[in-house]
């Protein structure tokens, strides 16, 4: 039977969509499903080391979120346009989208400060716009001044702390979103899983605010995934292979870390260093090459991350967890609670 969309449905109860993240980040919940034993247990994230094997290698993304929503307006006018930054074309060319859409035209010029303004360049298939970026100094300092940082659409609160939506590892400025999955990580608690016999290996891939866009097609096969991104280089490789050469766990924190590993990956699992762009698109009845386990956040109905862990866990299963979740009041999305999905 071909799967659709509706396949990964489950109803959520909008006062379990977290709105603001816990304190201290450790501090959220943590679901953790032994899929050998087929049993769920109910923890904190601060409890990760237990659950931890010696051996077992975490593969974090560094990327780091850059304030990519602006504000502006034409000359003269009175509408208030807001462009999301999503890709680097070049220095000072970027991929947007721009609300309202129909408003902005090939050559609209949008003054967002003294220092900034942005020209409409170019209207693609898909509504994105390439937008040509004028200014007198650096970008990125400018963009650290006049820009906000792009929560999803489901957070209506205002976020206090710009930090709390990096992960304490960020890195490399790029993405429209956080890798949700690193939040809960401390220092302390990185220091710990170390001590535990387990050890970290970085990835990077820039997230673009397609990962929050639905699913239309209703069939799978009929959906195009958004390209992201990436880069792994030689000395997370050689952990990467070190590990599954000696049976070693690879975990995967997070969505956006699988995405790089398994695009990188041949038939055995090994990676070698490299960098590129993926659109790899993860669903039932798809076969791990790298990734062993999972750490997560809890993902939006009918979402391609959704898709992703029932690869991973099975979708009946998948689906099943996510019914205990909402019944045990876990809180659901960005700043919500997280799962480890261990062997």
């Amino acid at each position: 039977m071909e799967l659709t969309t509706h396949d990964f449905y489950y109803e959520l109860p909008e006062e379990l969509i977290a709105q603001t993240p816990v304190e201290p980040r450790d501090a959220s919940r943590l679901l953790v499903y032994s899929r050998s034993r087929d049993r769920i247990t109910h923890a904190h994230f601060y409890d990760l080391p237990k659950f931890l094997k010696n051996g077992d290698l975490l593969v974090i993304n560094n990327t780091r979120v850059i304030p990519a929503r602006i504000f502006g307006h034409i000359e003269g006018k009175e509408t208030l346009f807001e462009i999301l930054l999503l890709k680097r074309l070049d220095y000072v060319r970027w991929e947007c989208i721009m609300r309202p859409a129909r408003k902005a035209r090939t050559g609209s010029v949008i003054k967002i400060s003294d220092e900034l303004s942005a020209v409409v360049e170019k209207v693609d298939d898909y509504g994105s716009r390439a937008v040509r970026f004028e200014f007198d100094g650096v970008f990125e300092d400018i963009l650290d001044r006049v820009g906000n940082m792009p929560l999803p659409p489901y957070i209506h609160e205002k976020l206090k702390d710009k930090e709390r939506y990096q992960t304490v590892y960020s890195k490399t400025e790029g993405s429209a979103a956080a890798p949700t999955a690193g939040l809960h990580f401390t220092p302390e608690l990185m220091q710990r899983v170390k001590d535990a016999g387990a050890d970290f290996a970085e990835v990077l891939l820039h997230i673009g605010l397609g990962t929050f866009r639905p699913v239309k097609a209703e069939k799978l096969t009929d959906h195009e995934m958004h390209s992201e991104y990436y880069e792994i280089d030689a000395a997370t490789a050689d952990k990467i292979n070190a590990a599954k050469r000696e049976g070693r766990r690879v975990i995967a924190v997070g969505t956006t870390s699988v995405r790089v590993l398994e695009t990188v990956a041949d038939e055995n699992g090994f990676v070698k260093p490299c960098k590129g762009d993926t659109k790899i698109f993860i669903y039932p009845p798809y076969k791990f090459r790298c990734v062993d386990d999972l750490i997560t956040n809890f993902h939006l109905p009918e979402s391609t991350l959704v898709m992703l862990v029932s690869a991973l866990v099975g979708r009946e299963k998948t689906l099943e967890i996510y019914e205990t979740a909402v019944k045990e009041r876990y809180r659901f999305f960005s700043f919500g609670d997280s799962c480890f999905f261990t062997d």
